[in-house]
C-alpha cells in the first residue's frame, strides 16, 4: 500500500522562470517554494545525481506538428497558424515516478512533453499528464502532499500523515484511489493539461481552455494478465518499434471553459461535454538514437509561451520555477 501511494504521487512539474537559488542544505524557511517542491520530491524518491527530480525515466522522439484550420479562431500563437510546412517537434514520453529504474508496468500517470521549434528560432512547450485532474489546488498543497507521502513509510504511526492529508483533501484521495492501468503503448494514452491557459486570437477575443492530446490509434490498456507478461522496459521498447513501423499521431485539442468554470484550480475537472477545438496533429516519425544524451540537453517548460497564449492558473509559474531548480541541480551534478 505504501509503495502504491508513494508512486501515485509522482506528477509532471515543469518550469518557466529563473529563480534565486539558496544552498541545498539551507533551512526550509530560507528556500523558495520551487526549491521546497524539489526537496519534497527528493524526500519521497531520493536524490539521483544528473537526473530530473520527477519523471527521470523517459524516451525522446522526433516528428512534426501540423496546425488545423480551426486553431487561429482560438489564438494568434505562431505555431497554431496556417503554414506551408509542418513545424518540427521533439517529444519526450516519461514514466510516472522520481525513480529512474521504475518498471514500465507501474500504475502511475505517464508524462508527455512536446517542444515546438518555429522557423524564427522561437520554441514553445507543452507538458501534459495521462490523468485528467490534479490532486491539489495549488503548489503549496502539492508540497505538503509530497511531504506527507515521505513521512508515511511502513513504520509510521497510524494514522499516517498521508492518511490525515487525504482525509482533508478529497481530490487527492480520488487521485490516489483512481485506477491507472498500464497502457499498451505511450502512443495509446490520452494526455491532459493540468492547468488552464488564456488564449487570444488576432481579433482580441479571449478564451480559457485546457489542452488534451488524444491518440489517433485510440486509448488502449493492458489487462492484468498482459501486464504480468511485460518486461520493465516494455513501453520504451514498444514505442521505438511502433514508430519504426509507421508514424504515431496525436490530435491536439483545447477544451474550452464555459462561464462559471473554475480556471485556477486543477483539481476541478471540466465536464467532457465542454466544447473542444482541434488545434492540429502531432506526428511522431522517429526515435532519437541516443535518448539519454538528448534528455540531458532538454528542458520542457509549461510557461515557455508565445504571444497569443498566457497562463491562467498561478500553478503554471510554480511548476515552471520548480523545474528550473531541478535543472540547476542536475546540471551541477553532471
Amino acid at each position: 500500500m505504501w509503495k502504491d501511494l508513494a508512486a501515485v504521487v509522482v506528477l509532471t512539474i515543469a518550469i518557466t522562470h529563473p529563480v534565486q537559488l539558496a544552498a541545498e542544505d539551507a533551512p526550509a524557511s530560507q528556500k523558495s517554494l520551487a526549491e521546497q517542491l524539489v526537496d519534497a520530491f527528493n524526500a519521497v524518491f531520493g536524490v539521483h545525481p544528473g537526473l530530473r527530480a520527477n519523471h527521470p525515466k523517459g524516451v525522446v522522439l522526433e516528428g512534426t506538428f501540423t496546425p488545423s484550420s480551426s486553431a487561429p479562431s482560438l489564438t494568434k500563437a505562431a505555431h497554431l497558424q496556417k503554414r506551408k510546412a509542418p513545424i518540427p517537434v521533439t517529444v519526450r514520453f516519461s514514466a510516472g515516478s522520481g525513480l529512474p529504474t521504475v518498471p514500465d508496468t507501474n500504475d502511475m500517470p505517464r508524462g508527455m512533453a512536446v517542444k515546438f521549434a518555429l522557423p524564427d528560432g522561437t520554441k514553445t512547450d507543452l507538458v501534459v499528464l495521462s490523468f485528467n485532474g490534479f490532486p491539489v489546488a495549488n503548489a503549496e498543497e502539492f508540497r505538503d502532499f509530497l511531504l506527507a507521502v515521505a513521512a508515511s513509510g511502513p513504520d509510521a504511526p497510524k494514522p499516517t500523515e498521508l492518511e490525515n492529508f487525504l482525509g482533508g483533501h478529497p481530490a487527492a484521495r480520488a487521485f490516489v484511489e483512481t485506477p491507472k492501468p498500464p497502457p499498451v503503448s505511450y502512443g495509446t494514452l490520452p494526455y491532459f493539461g493540468i492547468n488552464a491557459f488564456k488564449f487570444t486570437n488576432a481579433k482580441g477575443s479571449v478564451t480559457h481552455a485546457r489542452y488534451q492530446l488524444q491518440p489517433v490509434a485510440g486509448a488502449k490498456y493492458l489487462s492484468k494478465e498482459q501486464v504480468a507478461t511485460m518486461g520493465p522496459e516494455y513501453l520504451t521498447e514498444e514505442i521505438r518499434e511502433r514508430v519504426r513501423r509507421g508514424p504515431v499521431k496525436f490530435k491536439l485539442l483545447a477544451q474550452v471553459a464555459e462561464q462559471g468554470d473554475t480556471i485556477d484550480n486543477p483539481t476541478i475537472v471540466w465536464p467532457d461535454t465542454r466544447k473542444k477545438i482541434e488545434l492540429g496533429t502531432i506526428t511522431i516519425t522517429k526515435a532519437v538514437a541516443d535518448s539519454e544524451a538528448a534528455e540531458k540537453k532538454l528542458l520542457f517548460v509549461p510557461g515557455a509561451l508565445v504571444p497569443g497564449i498566457e497562463p491562467a492558473d498561478p500553478m503554471i509559474a510554480a511548476r515552471s520555477a520548480a523545474y528550473i531548480v531541478s535543472l540547476s541541480r542536475r546540471a551541477q551534478s553532471q
